[in-house]
């Protein structure tokens, strides 16, 4: 066995016990550290096949911009994680479905033998020379020429959905001081100061 073969049995292994470990860990942090380390697994597959421009997007944009960004999501938000889990039994017949489509799309995926439907010419993309372009090149060519619409209309719904889990999971405490900036703008010197006469000889 190879070098290149034992460092890919390495990174399969930790990439799916780590994805398994995202669904199974019952602390939101915990299951996040490990999606950080699935991505980190996926890039060194991905360096091994010789798509580094792949691998470098997982580390910068995945692991170092949106695992983080989660990271302190969930640790800021201080959510009951008990309550929220509480009514999850009645969303189990449509998790059920959802599970049997992936499941079904899987054996389709693995059984390409059976199903190969034909590509269509016209989004197929001849592959340039490594001599004449590098593959990180290439598709950065291709993703912001041709497909530059849907790169940017996936970063907005990403951006959408933070913003929209965020606004529904978010409680404020009663009893906690907030920084209220219309209250700070709106005040004047009869509001901020208050003038205490004090009689000679004696405190306050």
């Amino acid at each position: 066995m190879g070098l290149q073969t034992l460092f890919f049995y390495l990174f399969a292994i930790v990439s799916v016990g780590s994805a398994l470990m995202v669904v199974v860990a019952r602390n939101p942090v915990h299951s996040v550290l490990f999606l950080i380390l699935t991505f980190v697994a996926a890039a060194g597959l991905f360096l091994l096949t010789g798509a580094e421009f792949l691998a470098l997007i997982l580390i910068v944009v995945y692991v170092g911009a949106v695992a983080i960004l989660f990271l302190f999501v969930v640790m800021m938000l201080d959510l009951d994680f008990g309550r929220i889990k509480q009514g999850a039994l009645k969303y189990a017949p449509i998790g059920a479905i959802i599970g049997f489509v992936l499941l079904a799309q899987l054996v389709i995926a693995l059984s390409g033998g059976y199903y190969q439907p034909a590509p269509s010419a016209g989004t197929v993309l001849p592959i340039p020379p490594l001599e004449t372009m590098s593959n990180i090149e290439a598709i950065g060519h291709v993703l912001y020429t041709r497909y530059v619409f849907f790169f940017q209309m996936a970063g907005l719904v990403l951006f959408v959905a933070m913003v929209g889990a965020i606004v529904l999971t978010l409680r404020h405490k009663p009893g906690i001081k907030r920084q209220s900036i219309p209250e700070q703008v709106a005040r004047n010197p009869s509001t901020a100061i208050e003038v205490v006469k004090v009689e000679s000889g004696r405190g306050i």
